[in-house]
């Protein structure tokens, strides 16, 4: 234990004369460090850890229950679980656009109506998150994923029963409640288990699971709607979700773990040396505070002067401090259904709070409102490729419309594969040539091929269905083209956001997706009438000069964002 005290006393130096750092680095450097700023190379007499394999971002506990602490199954384990979670709860919602034609002759209605099935969903699920998030920070993830996983399970049962347009509209809004986890509770998991330097590619493989369901789930609705019935789809739906609650409830303990604030270590060892007792260890068993920033102790880890104000942070050190890293295990409690927490409503009533604050900062408004019209542009295809490709000439069966889904995954997989890679070229050769000094909007030049393809895209799709051209191009083009931005653009725009605002990064994520879906939900409700009377040109085009818009705004955020995140740099989100 003397180990774990040395390193809160360095800590705790580290804390004190940081202040004063700062000021010595901002002189030498000649620019300001605001929130987002970051140093990537030596100034004058600072040194900065090297991001290689033998630092750990954060610094993981000695106790052998600390999730980062787990050896590589359970690891293995809790992200399989997790990451079957997104899979199944994104498959459903988006899955009806090739079935379409079945429910307008089951239910007696038209297309309109059929369609705010989905608009209807995805409002509510958007909305669902002030539910789930709060409770995911107070009592932990095993507990949310559990009832949001029972939640789908019914909607599914109530969809492949239901009898009437009105019952079945129930049962999406019920699956709206509970598919809101799939949205953001894998990141805040990643966060819990992983290394910064691993998250990466564990933040990578969620995306392509999650916006995969989204794009699998018509392949499969169409081909089972035509061969064996609408209902035996959401039988089958109803089976991939049970399957994946088995897993959560045997393969994912609870990863959610308190770790120490700067200002915690601080008040400890004053405690301490006043004679005080200090609850050393229990603050750092798992849910024992409201403290949700898992990178609290260790997120400015690699700002590092000389003066030995840090304590050694190579594996090999740490090895020596945590002999349980990489064999830990989780213990009973974390098996438990839910987590105790002292102040359940303090911590539930500002998860309420701090998404509708950060409406309020310009940085999260541009984030919200381009991820929310890229998405826009993807769900144009959802709701529109039967109303399209069902009617004549092409009078395609639902098994082939679902088929066409094929091109959004793969155009989603290239945006994936290329969006990170060149955005983080982009701020490489950025960073050089400011003098080694990165700012979170040298990532936005990336988007540059994104719109264009999009735009591409959305010209190709709308005088495609008006002119009605082969399908070839539509699909090949226009489907893969809408595919490419809707993975790349969010990517891009969130990780701007977060970057700017890493303390409040699941509030962040919340507001976006609040956002998104509210515009959803409203483009669902108006697109139909409007191609009804007017065709496809007219809302598809207004669509993709919406997106083309905000996404042109990125430009005064390219040379101003820094001044915006001057006003909020004193904001209390920072110090979350």
């Amino acid at each position: 234990m003397s180990g774990h005290v040395h390193f809160r006393n360095q800590e705790r130096n580290r804390i004190l004369t940081s202040a004063q750092e700062l000021h010595e680095l901002e002189q030498e450097l000649g620019t300001e460090i605001l929130p987002g700023t970051e140093i990537m190379t030596d100034v004058g007499s600072h040194h900065f850890v090297k991001g290689g394999a033998g630092v750990l971002v954060p610094q993981p506990s000695d106790d052998p229950h600390d999730p980062l602490n787990w050896s590589p199954f359970w690891k293995g384990c809790a992200i399989a679980a997790s990451t079957s979670v997104s899979f199944t709860q994104g498959f459903g919602p988006l899955a009806l656009a090739p079935m379409f034609p079945y429910y307008i002759k089951d239910f007696d209605s038209n297309l309109t109506d059929v369609i705010k099935f989905t608009g209807v969903a995805i409002l509510v699920l958007g909305f669902s998150n002030f539910i789930w998030v709060p409770l995911s920070t107070s009592f932990g993830r095993r507990p949310v994923y559990i009832a949001s996983q029972i939640v789908c399970l019914v909607s599914s049962i109530w969809r492949a029963k239901a009898v009437s347009y009105s019952s079945f509209m129930g049962a999406c809004v019920l699956n709206g409640i509970g598919a809101g986890p799939a949205e953001t509770i894998q990141p805040a998991v990643i966060a819990d288990i992983f290394f910064l330097n691993d998250r990466g590619f564990w933040n990578t493989v969620y995306w392509v699971f999650y916006m995969g369901s989204l794009m699998v789930g018509p392949i499969i609705s169409g081909s089972m709607a035509l061969h064996v019935g609408w209902r035996n789809f959401w039988w089958f739906n109803t089976g991939l979700i049970a399957a994946s609650l088995i897993m959560v409830v045997f393969m994912f303990p609870e990863t959610k773990w308190h770790r120490l604030h700067p200002n915690e270590i601080i008040r400890q060892l004053a405690a301490q040396e006043k004679g005080k007792p200090s609850p050393t260890d229990s603050a750092e068993r798992v849910n024992t505070a409201t403290a949700e920033d898992p990178e609290k102790l260790g997120g400015v880890i690699s700002h590092v002067p000389t003066k030995g104000t840090m304590p050694d942070l190579s594996l090999q050190a740490t090895a020596e401090r945590d002999p349980h890293l990489g064999k830990g295990t989780p213990s009973k409690q974390q098996w438990k259904l839910f987590q105790s927490n002292a102040h359940p409503f303090k911590s539930m009533a500002l998860d309420l709070w701090i998404p509708w604050k950060l409406f309020a900062f310009p940085i999260v408004e541009l984030a919200a409102f381009i991820v929310s019209w890229s998405c826009s542009s993807f769900l144009t295809l959802n709701l529109t490729q039967s109303q399209n490709f069902a009617a004549p000439p092409y009078e395609y069966s639902s098994q082939t419309i679902g088929f066409f889904n094929f091109a959004i995954l793969v155009g989603a997989l290239i945006g994936l594969a290329t969006a990170g890679p060149l955005s983080d070229y982009v701020s490489a050769r950025a960073t050089k040539r400011n003098r080694g000094i990165r700012e979170p909007e040298m990532r936005l030049v990336a988007m540059i091929p994104y719109v264009l393809i999009m735009m591409l895209g959305n010209f190709v799709v709308a005088f495609g269905y008006e002119q009605k051209w082969s399908w070839k191009p539509i699909v090949i083009i226009g489907f893969t083209c809408a595919g490419i931005q809707v993975a790349a653009l969010p990517a891009i725009l969130t990780t701007y956001a977060v970057d700017s605002y890493k303390p409040v990064a699941g509030s962040l994520m919340v507001a976006i997706t609040v956002n998104k879906n509210v515009w959803g939900y409203g483009f669902a409700e108006f697109i139909t009438p409007w191609i009804i009377k007017s065709g496809f040109v007219p809302p598809i085009m207004t669509n993709m000069s919406l997106i083309t818009f905000f996404c042109l705004m990125a430009i005064p955020f390219y040379f101003f964002g820094k001044t915006f995140r001057r006003w909020s740099r004193n904001s209390s989100v920072h110090k979350l």
